[in-house]
């Protein structure tokens, strides 16, 4: 028999790697395998979970048609409708809540369950037509960005294939195993090649820790101090570049002074490391000059997040790492692409006064918080699309109590009945990445990608791009971009970019927007207008809560601490084989990752009775969950960690994670702290 026909494609979901697919296909409505294409970041490496991806498409739970809420709230009851009736449903709740609070009664709630440019803007530019309510970003980036942008300037950094050049590694609050196999690809390669040592930073020793040379379970939230006392050692030793330091950054006799107080005692007090180890980790990265620095997103899921990852992004800066190859840090490459999104997302619409309300505080703002609401109207109307708040937002359980508001009208476009859809008045089927095309930039490496459908949308699904032009059309928006399709407006996009047409970028596997050496290492200047790295930032272009913000590069104690009532720190991390909540509708996901579950050190199971297995119940003021036990050693006692966003029903009781998980932004400015939880631990017998 003939092989099957393999064609290209990108994925779409909430990863840094943006990989570069070849999917079987064995019909014109049927996918095989996937597997990794040959642009060179990804190697023809993926992910298990995106390589079964028939598993999803095809899934015969799959949303196909639209759906009318006929119960009570939340009943779970809906009957089918047509698209029309759909679309005029929605028209008049949306037009009903403009009339009775103001175009600003309306909030376009969306976020990366696709990372496609073109279908991702679908919903942001009917909010900026319509002069809805603005959104606020604060799920994932929000802290990472304010801290990394506050020393060096720019998004982006040094080619993650150059860790082949690097003698250490260092992977600092990422677990890729999980979440990036592709960069821990390259780490193999390059320590097959060179024998480049591997340390991981992380609070508990996941896969890629236990893969390390070195690894340093230190206390969540306490990154910012294990950096500076790195930094003390690295003064005090003799191992800072001052003519670099001098040449290349603002670093003073002030900056120095207050580093050399840093001392790893005093970082010990706060991390939980020994002495001996930091100092032993400051000499190992003082003695590398190429040392490459992967930092991650998860260390900065804290209130003190932007100040860790501001201290932590000294460490190059302080040894004058990012002169040599494989030296340097890399955060994300974001910042290279430089595309025009005017049109795509109707930018010149927007009114500036316009009202933004932080998606992290969703729970907050649907019950009528008047900080929240920034003394606007009340949220009378939600669009949802590419986004499960009801599971992933903070707080959740005022997320769904907000939800669940009779006089709030919830239309949510999507693929599966997620928790979120489970409580909305209007469900629309939504397609997946292999039933429309796309444009896509990458977080991990530095090139363009564009996709084809592959295949028909199944059913009466549509796309974001065209449910939200009919939508448009049906609110009477005049929208320019609704007019052209989507590979038409990715054209357009390009084309206003300068950049090489969708065919060609096509035809060639991808168009690199990599940045030559001296750039790329910024030995060309920082991206400040004088091009100095900066260890005494300016907060305040960071954040209206600038003023809590350290001087100088420090651990913030702003965090969620333990004491006597709540003992311990949650970190609710990734799992291997869903991302957020996409995923975890698929047997095979399922099946790998069995039940939520709660990490454990062994001496905390053994004072408390715990066995593996056991059912034990964690809580703190904003409610309490029960799961089964794991113990797990490579973490301290007083850290616990459960890995995943399974859906509510998954746990015993009917209540995610992310129940404990408060809605207080993190510092200077917004940020959702989903690892600055203080919890209780006991053992519950079987019920």
């Amino acid at each position: 028999m003939p092989r099957p026909p393999v064609l290209p494609s990108v994925c779409p979901h909430d990863c840094p790697s943006t990989c570069a697919l070849q999917v079987e296909l064995l019909s014109p409505e049927l996918i095989g395998r996937v597997r990794g294409g040959a642009l060179p970041y990804t190697d023809g490496v993926i992910c298990a979970k995106v390589a079964r991806y028939a598993e999803r498409v095809h899934h015969p739970q799959r949303l196909l048609q639209p759906l009318r809420r006929v119960g009570a709230k939340g009943s779970g009851e809906f009957a089918p409708i047509s698209w029309d009736a759909a679309l005029d449903l929605a028209a008049e709740a949306f037009s009903t809540c403009m009339q009775r609070h103001g175009a600003e009664g309306v909030w376009p709630y969306h976020y990366a369950g696709t990372m496609g440019l073109v279908q991702r803007a679908a919903i942001r530019r009917l909010g900026h037509l319509a002069g809805w309510s603005r959104q606020r970003e604060s799920f994932c980036v929000a802290l990472s960005d304010a801290g990394w942008l506050a020393g060096i300037g720019a998004k982006r950094g040094i080619a993650a294939e150059e860790v082949l050049d690097a003698d250490l590694i260092v992977i600092w609050g990422g677990n890729p195993v999980h979440t990036q196999v592709n960069f821990m690809n390259w780490v193999q390669k390059a320590r097959k090649a060179r024998g480049s040592q591997l340390v991981v930073v992380d609070p508990y020793r996941t896969p890629t820790a236990a893969k390390a040379d070195l690894h340093l379970a230190l206390r969540p939230g306490s990154d910012g101090a294990l950096a500076c006392a790195v930094m003390q050692v690295l003064l005090a030793e003799g191992y800072a570049d001052r003519d670099y330091l001098a040449r290349h950054s603002d670093f003073s006799p002030a900056v120095e002074a207050h580093l050399r107080s840093r001392m790893p005692a005093w970082a010990a007090e706060i991390t939980g490391l020994s002495v001996e180890q930091i100092v032993a980790f400051a000499r190992l990265y003082g003695r590398q000059k190429n040392s490459f620095l992967r930092l991650g997103y998860g260390f900065t899921r804290q209130r003190n997040g932007a100040a860790a990852m501001h201290a932590v992004s000294c460490l190059p800066a302080l040894t004058g790492a990012w002169q040599v190859p494989g030296g340097g840090a890399l955060y994300s490459q974001s910042g290279l692409y430089g595309l025009n999104l005017r049109l795509a997302h109707g930018l010149d619409t927007v009114t500036p006064n316009t009202r933004q309300l932080d998606m992290g505080r969703i729970g907050a703002a649907l019950a009528g918080e008047a900080a929240d609401l920034h003394g606007g109207p009340p949220v009378g109307a939600l669009l949802i699309q590419n986004t499960n708040p009801a599971v992933v937002a903070p707080d959740s359980a005022a997320v769904r109590r907000g939800l669940l508001r009779p006089d709030l009208f919830v239309c949510v476009h999507e693929q599966f009945m997620t928790d979120t859809a489970h409580l909305a008045d209007l469900v629309l089927p939504a397609t997946t990445f292999l039933e429309h095309a796309d444009l896509y930039q990458a977080s991990a490496h530095t090139s363009l990608q564009v996709a084809k459908p592959l295949l028909p949308p199944p059913g009466e699904c549509r796309s974001n791009h065209v449910f939200i032009g009919q939508l448009a059309a049906r609110l009477g928006i005049a929208d320019p971009a609704s007019t052209l399709s989507d590979w038409a407006l990715l054209e357009h996009i390009l084309a206003a970019s300068g950049r090489p047409s969708g065919e060609e970028i096509y035809a060639s596997g991808g168009h690199d927007c990599a940045p030559d050496f001296a750039e790329a290492h910024f030995l060309d200047g920082f991206g400040h207008a004088d091009g100095r790295f900066r260890f005494a930032p300016d907060w305040s272009a960071h954040g209206e809560r600038h003023a809590a913000m350290p001087r100088f590069p420090d651990h913030l104690a702003v965090i969620e601490e333990r004491n006597a009532e709540h003992p311990f720190r949650l970190v609710a991390a990734p799992a291997r084989h869903f991302l957020n909540t996409s995923f975890s509708e698929t047997p095979s996901s399922q099946a790998a990752e069995a039940r939520p579950t709660l990490l454990l050190h062994p001496t905390v199971a053994a004072e408390h009775g715990i066995a593996d297995g056991d059912r034990v119940r964690i809580g703190n003021r904003r409610g309490s969950l029960l799961l089964h036990a794991r113990t797990a050693a490579g973490m301290l006692p007083e850290t616990l960690v459960v890995e995943s966003q399974w859906p509510a029903s998954a746990f015993i009781e009917g209540q995610g994670i992310n129940t404990l998980v408060g809605a207080e932004p993190g510092f200077p400015g917004a940020g959702s702290a989903y690892h600055d939880t203080a919890v209780w631990l006991r053992g519950e017998r079987e019920k």
